[in-house]
């Protein structure tokens, strides 16, 4: 299947519906060299070095379209299940902004609005971070966000703020009946702008209607000024038929700290592109993840770490669970570049198979050109260990239950990362019911 045998998909006639709303001249022309760069590439094949363990043609013979506006009866009960507790909730729904749904009151220092609001010169003034950080020409499902998003979050923290209360920023897809027989899809957008010496915490959720399908192709992009710290999480949670193309793109100055964790637990197809540019002396980026996956799921994460300026560092440690006849992609790559002495970069993926007919492909790589680093990295693929499992089952613990504390083991180190608790609860609450034997583990722990 070739990129131009796919540029008469449906997503052309998306493009065109578009253009008929019109836009902003910075927004427009950005849309638009965006478009065309996607119709230049189209959906990534097999033969592509990047996407040669993931097929996406369960995708790209789909037909797309924009569920109609408005929200619909029950929404709100359908929401209620992916909310957090003592967070200040932003919602967007098919990637439109939602206030009827939103709650809280937004803590000083901290200022969130919707895209679609912003006026020109806005646009004009965050114009070097959207689609300035996670660029078009690297990702063909960018370029596609970029030339077919309609609404998503702006945030900005003011410079010296300290936000105590995480912002949770809610993303929901749910099919609509007007869609006829064409699949759902929706373009949310995030770009967080951390100001001087800020600190926050941000959770971003991606969930939708349970076995619907639908296509969710988000972007986020992560600026931190000097000196910012940001806690950022991200929780996948779609529905188990749906499919999730995202990127997060983030760049660090002078100081900053940024610190990102990655669940990813629902999906169909879930591809995660990750990157991260250490542009500042002295800044840290901190990438953590955890991928649960069964049946036929599939989840795959890309993520690439540019070591620029000096006495940077960067940890990265994603662990996977695979179940079924699951699937997995880690493909992780630190570039250090000439200048950038004294980086310590280290980056770890580990995997635990509970099935023989589970599969991961990792592949961690390092690309050093400056001669005072200190770079490690490493992968993992194995089973229970059968030596821990004989010793819990010698204390009088059944063979499933063994099996489940060990996983349960396994991801809780990720799960306790979470700096959010409301985030870490709905974690451990979904490692309880994934797991089997979930309820004797809760009362074990």
């Amino acid at each position: 299947m070739t990129a131009t045998a796919l540029d008469p998909t449906p997503l052309a006639a998306l493009r065109e519906e578009q253009l008929e709303r019109g836009a902003t001249d910075v927004l427009g022309v950005l849309r638009e060299s965006s478009w065309r760069r996607f119709r230049e590439v189209g959906f990534p094949t097999l033969k592509q070095e990047e996407w040669r363990f993931t097929n996406l043609a369960p995708i790209a013979r789909l037909a797309f379209a924009r569920p109609v506006s408005g929200i619909a009866d029950g929404i709100e009960g359908e929401i209620a299940p992916f909310r957090l507790d003592d967070t200040v909730e932003v919602v967007f729904v098919n990637g439109r902004f939602a206030p009827a749904l939103s709650k809280g009151e937004l803590p000083q220092g901290i200022r969130v609005r919707s895209l679609a609001r912003l006026d020109a010169d806005e646009w004009s003034r965050i114009a070097k971070y959207f689609g300035g950080l996670a660029r078009s020409e690297r990702h063909p499902f960018v370029a596609l966000a970029t030339a077919l998003f309609e609404d998503g979050a702006l945030v900005e923290i003011e410079k010296g703020a300290v936000v105590d209360c995480p912002l949770h920023i809610l993303y929901f897809s749910t099919p609509d009946a007007a869609t006829g027989e064409a699949t759902a899809a929706s373009f949310p957008r995030t770009l967080i702008l951390c100001g001087e010496a800020s600190q926050a915490k941000v959770v971003e959720s991606f969930a939708g209607t349970p076995g619907a399908v639908y296509l969710s192709c988000p972007v986020t992009e992560i600026f931190a000024a000097s000196g910012a710290i940001l806690e950022h999480s991200k929780f996948q949670r779609e529905s188990r038929e749906a499919f999730h193309l995202s990127a997060l793109a983030l760049e660090t100055e002078r100081g900053a700290n940024v610190s990102t964790n990655s669940f990813s637990l629902g999906g169909a197809i879930a591809r995660h592109d990750i990157e991260s540019l250490l542009a500042g002396e002295g800044s840290e980026a901190t990438m953590n993840g955890l991928y649960l996956v069964d049946g036929r799921q599939l989840c795959d994460t890309h993520m690439r770490v540019d070591h620029v300026a000096p006495h940077c560092q960067s940890h990265e440690l994603y662990k996977g669970i695979l179940d079924g006849r699951s699937r997995a992609v880690f493909n992780g790559r630190i570039h250090v570049h000439p200048g950038a002495q004294k980086t310590d970069a280290k980056q770890t993926n580990r995997n635990l198979l509970l099935s023989d007919d589970a599969l991961v492909n990792t592949n961690p790589q390092l690309e050093i050109f400056a001669s005072d680093v200190r770079c490690t990295h490493g992968s993992t693929v194995g089973q229970l260990d059968d030596d821990a499992v004989f010793y819990l089952r010698s204390r009088g613990i059944g063979m499933e239950a063994a099996k489940s504390l060990l996983t349960y083991a396994f991801a809780s180190d990720l799960v306790e990362r979470a700096k959010v608790p409301a985030l870490a609860r709905e974690l451990r609450e979904f490692l309880f019911h994934w797991i089997p034997q979930g309820d004797v583990v809760r009362d074990a722990v």
